[in-house]
């Protein structure tokens, strides 16, 4: 056959297989087809063109193409074809087909069965392998809660929390420095001197600055938004008949003063222009010392100035009534008569009717945050068991400047504004419960109230020269109280850094004929306002000899606290909280005009005194 005569020809090229003729591509170069062919690889992969000599190669790190025989074939276009092809059957390479085979070019991919056994052992559950992998991972958890967990919990127990307002944010650390952060508001004033940051009170404990403004920027303006801590008024006081309008105008600081001008100009419809400055729902403090340095405005000798820096309750808004109305300056936490209308329920106690020295005892609408609210009412809480604890507005006095007419001496009136009332506004006046430090220039007020609240105030003479601006002097009060401890409550003032008086919780007792409990020593967040007024309700003015304009002159206000003492400065303590019940009636906190709760859209929540609580 012509078959078998070229395949014994040794002269004549071999044939290619029908398997090769029907694969090698007339276009395709020769590496590449005796890359698909098997013809090149060298042992690598699936395309070893000798398997057995491959696999020998291979292990012997030959070179990868030393067994590679000559190119002596001649392909269409003129390539040369390796000469390992004429080796090739005309059937498929067996090579091909070998799936037993591992990769030739990996011995990783072929582990020794016997060297390998052991890593291929049977799970063990008591393998100390297994155990020592559980016990690394039981650490590292363990080690991660102490961390995250226990660290912040035992932190929080053994080490004191530093209260001070602004700690390592503009305040003090703990070591006592003041950083200066320029731009950034500070409760502490950098200007307050190093001798100034502690006291000791007059009931013995240390005492840190937490609050002070030394007033040494000129030209400071207190409209909304301008200040962080202060923010000036702009209505008419209309709670006590003020004469004057008050204005962000009549406000400024100067030569390292504040001061309050009082001007005669047509102002919406008065005569007169002044400034009212309040640090309300944005600097309160609950229990300290605060000290003001200040000088009177007009003269010692003719009556008329309201100068007043005084403190008040968080939950009502000096100037707006409809804030006040029914919260000032109730501070009580009793369920009784005291907390109803007129102090009197169905005529009882028939001495309210007349125990206002000749009149109705009260005039008041009733304690409208009472500890009689009906559970779920419009209260702003705390809660203790099944009742509320009985919220209000009081008022400390740190000094109301007027003129004794029958000896030309200015005084300073230093009082605590309360309800409900005493019969007759008479309060334990007695030793050891009040006391008065220096009786020749301090005596006790007589006046003590009307049917709207109960004064408990003593006036002291002070130095005619601390007037004008041409001199100085320090005023200020000393407060504490505790709700775990009530008896120990006590108010103390002071007037030319001098005490003058004091009052207790025992001042301010229970009274058996108005039926009512003991009033508290406040336990609310206050706030600070300065003003200077005219109100014929206070002082008749004398217009002939008054001298217009006029101006207070507050040198700087500091407030300090016990050391240690938790949540004291803040408008919104968590145990007698304001800003949510504040923002849920904020029309009646923003508008002056709104005279009573009841203008504003809102009733008196149900008091279980008179009403069966649902």
């Amino acid at each position: 056959m012509q078959g078998s005569q070229a395949a014994s020809n040794p002269s004549s090229p071999p044939q290619k297989s029908s398997f090769l003729h029907s694969n090698l591509l007339p276009d395709r170069g020769a590496i590449a087809q005796g890359v698909a062919s098997g013809a090149i690889g060298g042992g690598y992969g699936p395309y070893c063109y000798n398997l057995s000599t491959a696999r020998e190669n291979v292990f012997q790190s030959h070179p990868r193409f030393s067994a590679a025989p000559s190119e002596v074939s001649s392909l269409a276009g003129g390539e040369t074809m390796p000469r390992a092809l004429t080796a090739n059957s005309s059937s498929i390479p067996l090579y091909i087909l070998d799936t037993t085979d591992p990769d030739l070019d990996d011995p990783l991919h072929n582990p020794d069965p016997l060297p390998d056994a052991a890593l291929d052992s049977p799970f063990m559950l008591f393998s100390a392998r297994g155990w020592a992998n559980t016990s690394a991972l039981f650490v590292l958890t363990v080690g991660l809660l102490a961390l995250f967990t226990g660290y912040p919990v035992i932190d929080h127990y053994t080490i004191p929390e530093n209260t001070t307002p602004g700690f390592n944010l503009g305040g003090v650390n703990a070591t006592g420095q003041v950083p200066n952060l320029p731009g950034l508001p500070s409760v502490l004033d950098k200007d307050t001197p190093a001798s100034a940051q502690r006291r000791t009170g007059s009931d013995g404990y240390a005492y840190q600055l937490v609050f002070s403004d030394e007033f040494n920027q000129d030209g400071r303006t207190f409209w909304p938004g301008d200040d962080p801590y202060w923010e000036a008024a702009n209505l008419h006081y209309w709670p006590t008949g003020d004469l004057e309008w008050y204005d962000p105008m009549a406000i400024t600081t100067k030569d390292g003063k504040l001061v309050i001008t009082i001007t005669k100009q047509l102002i919406n419809n008065f005569n007169f222009m002044s400034g009212m400055l309040t640090s309300w729902n944005k600097l309160c403090f609950t229990t300290g010392y605060i000290e003001v340095s200040v000088s009177m405005p007009g003269s010692p000798t003719v009556p008329g100035f309201w100068p007043g820096v005084w403190t008040m309750g968080n939950l009502g808004r000096a100037g707006y009534g409809g804030s006040t109305d029914g919260t000032w300056p109730y501070s009580y936490d009793s369920c009784d008569l005291g907390t109803l209308p007129s102090q009197t329920n169905n005529g009882v106690p028939a001495a309210a009717a007349t125990g206002g020295l000749g009149g109705p005892l009260s005039c008041q609408p009733g304690q409208r945050l009472s500890a009689c609210t009906c559970p779920d009412s419009d209260h702003p809480g705390p809660m203790v068991g099944n009742s509320y604890v009985g919220r209000g507005v009081p008022e400390i006095d740190v000094l109301e400047t007027q003129v004794d007419v029958s000896t030309f001496t200015g005084q300073v009136s230093q009082s605590f504004q309360t309800a409900p009332c005493n019969y007759n506004y008479k309060f334990n006046n007695q030793t050891p419960y009040t006391t008065i430090n220096n009786p020749s220039i301090t005596k006790l007020n007589p006046y003590t109230g009307s049917t709207y609240q109960q004064t408990l105030s003593a006036v002291t003479n002070i130095d005619s020269q601390n007037y004008g601006g041409q001199h100085y002097a320090s005023y200020g009060l000393e407060w504490w109280s505790n709700p775990n401890d009530r008896p120990s409550g006590y108010i103390t003032w002071y007037s030319e850094s001098t005490q003058t008086w004091k009052l207790t919780s025992g001042s301010i007792g229970p009274d058996a004929i108005a039926q009512i409990s003991a009033r508290l020593i406040p336990e609310e967040p206050m706030y600070i306002i300065f003003n200077l007024g005219l109100a014929p309700s206070f002082q008749q003015q004398d217009f002939v000899h008054l001298q217009l304009p006029s101006s207070m002159y507050i040198d700087y206000v500091r407030v300090y606290q016990r050391e240690g003492l938790q949540n004291g400065l803040t408008c919104d303590p968590p145990n007698y909280p304001t800003s949510a019940y504040i923002n849920s009636h904020l029309n009646t906190y923003s508008n002056p005009n709104i005279r009573t709760w009841e203008q504003g859209g809102y009733t008196f929540p149900p008091n279980r005194m008179s009403t069966t609580c649902s």
